[in-house]
Parts: structure tokens; C-alpha cells; sequence
């Protein structure tokens, strides 16, 4: 019977944001605006590392590797929402849900580990600044940020795989706006027992490790601060990782809002609007935190604009 179940099943409801109808235009609008800036400044991001040999730093290259982990992401999470919102198709497929599940889960683990080798960078570049070049040169930045993508694609597949073969006997009605594991985990009547020593097991490495490696670096790096005598030199060192700091703060946050969440506080509305932020609207202000905050991107940002003003007033001529 728990077969028929599990295989009975073919696709999903998403209910979205369905039970606020009054709203629908404005979440679209806003949704869809959250989602073409969020692109569009990642990309711009990424185009500007490419092009100016003045960005070509570790730290921009770990910075570029966000902003794929962030498109990722959004567009995995989003492009559900857009379409239920656009056309009203609340239909997802059971493949496509359990592939949303996957990708997910393994954006989301790339990005906690990718945030910790930055926090790592911050670390050499602040206490062991002399030796900074040695220490972080290509080599090291391209193992720390592969090792990050591989972990995070490879602790997807085992939620994807269990959830893939649990029997669904509680309907099919996600009421969420994407196939969010804990929104599925409802619908099951299979044995959770296995499911919950693999989420508690991976929450532990995705979550909690890299968070305690973050955590490190930034004690050594607060330790070393304080131990700069000036004040100028103390700001100095502190802008150097406060944008990293920001982005770590509102990513660990909305995520301990939606996951650590004690059970007598869950509301569904509430997951959802904690999710819609650190699927959309935190990948939209990563690229403008770091661009506001720091002289090398706003230079180079400066400098490509300048370059195009140049070449519409030439073909003007």
C-alpha cells in the first residue's frame, strides 16, 4: 500500500501565496522586480570582475562564485512563484518538485561553505596581511571554492533520494510557494526516522560547521582589530570584511528564522515570507552591499560606465 501511495502521486499543488488574492498583483510586481534586479546586479557583478584586472583578488573570485550560487538559486526557488503568480499554474511535476528539492539544498550548502572560505580570506588578509599572497594565491581559492560547490551537490542527494521514495498519503497540496523540504515532509506517512537522522546529520555539516569556521575567523579577526592602535587603522581593517559580515548576519539569520524556529511559533505565512527573503531578496542586495561598501567595485563600476558613455557619444557623432 505504501508503494501505491508513493507511486499514486504524480504532481504537486503549490498554493503560493494563492490565499492572499487580494495581493496577487502587487507579490507579482514585487516578486518579479526582486528577481530581474537580483539577476541583473549578480550579473553586472560578475561582468565587472571579468573586465577589470583590478578585482582579479581572491576575494572577488569567491565574490563571483556567490553571485552563481545566488542566480542559482533564485531561479530555482523563484521560477515556481513567477509562474504561479504570472499565469496561475499552480502544477509542479513530482521530477521537477524532487529536482527543486536537490538543487536547493546543494546551492544553499554551497553557499554556508562558500561564506566561510571568505570568512577565511578576511582572516589571512587582516591577521597575516604580509603573507596574504602566499597564503591565498590561485591554487588555494580554487580548491577552497571547488571543495565548496562538491560538498554542497553532494549532501543534496541524499533528502532528494529519501524524499523521492516516501509514500504520500496526505494529499498533494504544498502550501508553500516552492518544494521546500519541510512543506513535503508533511504530506509523508512513511517512517521519518531516517529522514530526520539525515536532515539533523546534514543541518549539523551544512549549517552549524561552516558556521563555527565563520565564527572562528571572526574572532581572531575582532581579537586583531581591537590590538590596532589608531583609529583609522582599526576602521581601515574593519570595512575590509564589513560587507562579508552583513551578508552573513542576514543569510544565517533569515535561515535560523525559518529552520530554528521553535514549533509553537510556526505559521506558514511567516515560513514563507522568511523564505521569499533569503531566496530572492538577499541575493538581490548581496551584489549591492558589496558594491556600496567598497572603493574597488565602485572605481570599477565608475570606470565601465564612463567607458560606455564614451562609445555612445562616439557612434552619436
Amino acid at each position: 500500500m505504501g508503494k501505491e501511495n508513493k507511486t499514486s502521486v504524480t504532481e504537486f499543488i503549490l498554493v503560493g501565496f494563492s490565499d492572499h488574492p487580494n495581493l496577487q498583483l502587487l507579490i507579482s510586481v514585487t516578486v518579479f522586480l526582486i528577481f530581474l534586479i537580483s539577476v541583473l546586479g549578480n550579473v553586472m557583478f560578475l561582468m565587472l570582475v571579468c573586465a577589470d584586472s583590478h578585482l582579479q583578488k581572491p576575494m572577488y573570485f569567491f565574490l563571483s562564485n556567490l553571485s552563481f550560487v545566488d542566480i542559482g538559486n533564485s531561479s530555482v526557488t523563484l521560477s515556481t512563484l513567477l509562474r504561479n503568480l504570472m499565469t496561475g499554474e499552480t502544477l509542479i511535476s513530482f521530477s521537477v518538485c524532487i529536482a527543486q528539492v536537490y538543487f536547493f539544498i546543494s546551492l544553499t550548502g554551497a553557499e554556508f561553505f562558500l561564506l566561510s572560505a571568505m570568512a577565511y580570506d578576511r582572516y589571512v588578509a587582516i591577521c597575516n596581511p604580509l603573507r596574504y599572497v602566499l597564503i591565498m594565491n590561485r591554487r588555494v581559492c580554487v580548491l577552497l571554492a571547488s571543495a565548496s560547490w562538491v560538498v554542497g551537490f553532494l549532501t543534496g542527494l541524499s533528502p532528494a533520494f529519501f524524499i523521492s521514495q516516501f509514500s504520500l498519503c496526505r494529499g498533494n497540496v504544498i502550501n508553500h510557494f516552492f518544494c521546500d523540504v519541510a512543506a513535503l515532509l508533511k504530506l509523508s506517512c512513511s517512517d521519518m526516522q531516517n529522514i530526520e537522522i539525515v536532515i539533523f546529520t546534514e543541518g549539523v555539516f551544512l549549517a552549524l560547521f561552516p558556521f563555527g569556521l565563520t565564527l572562528s575567523s571572526y574572532v581572531y579577526i575582532i581579537s586583531s582589530i581591537l590590538k590596532i592602535r589608531s583609529t583609522k587603522g582599526r576602521h581601515k581593517a574593519f570595512s575590509t570584511c564589513s560587507s562579508h559580515l552583513t551578508v552573513v548576519i542576514l543569510f544565517y539569520g533569515t535561515i535560523m528564522c525559518v529552520y530554528m524556529r521553535p514549533t509553537s511559533m510556526y505559521s506558514p505565512d511567516q515560513d514563507k515570507l522568511f523564505s521569499l527573503l533569503y531566496t530572492a531578496v538577499i541575493p538581490m542586495l548581496n551584489p549591492i552591499i558589496y558594491s556600496m561598501r567598497n572603493e574597488e567595485v565602485r572605481k570599477a563600476l565608475t570606470k565601465l560606465l564612463s567607458i560606455k558613455k564614451n562609445i555612445c557619444k562616439m557612434l552619436l557623432i
